[in-house]
């Protein structure tokens, strides 16, 4: 499983690092892994980040994600993830949005 815990005010420098670190953990992962992305601590995110959000979706996709499980404890803290899952994951991966990481963790479980 992969790991990605945003927190506090994010910004598009720190999501292109994220982006890069993303891609040098997926050389050690094997086809069919799962994501897990916790925005529990999310203040704010700058919109310039979309691009960043998007490769992160790619490199995960190319290498076979199975399951991308999201918290949001806030829907309207949704930053269009779900959208942008549309164009960036193919349509086999399972994608689900969870409030909270009890939530998180029976769905990984299973």
């Amino acid at each position: 499983m992969l790991v990605i815990r945003y927190h506090g005010r994010v910004t598009a420098s720190a999501v292109e690092r994220c982006a890069e670190e993303v891609r040098a953990a997926l050389v050690k992962m094997q086809s069919g892994f799962r994501l897990l992305a916790d925005f529990t601590e999310l203040e704010s995110m700058d919109v310039a980040c979309v691009p960043y959000f998007e490769k992160i979706m790619e490199l995960c996709d190319e290498k076979d994600v199975s399951a991308v499980v999201r918290i949001i404890p806030d829907p309207k803290r949704d930053i269009g993830l779900q959208i942008m899952s549309y164009f960036h994951y193919s349509g086999d991966v399972n994608i689900v949005t969870c409030h909270n990481l009890s939530d998180a963790t029976k769905i990984l479980s299973q």
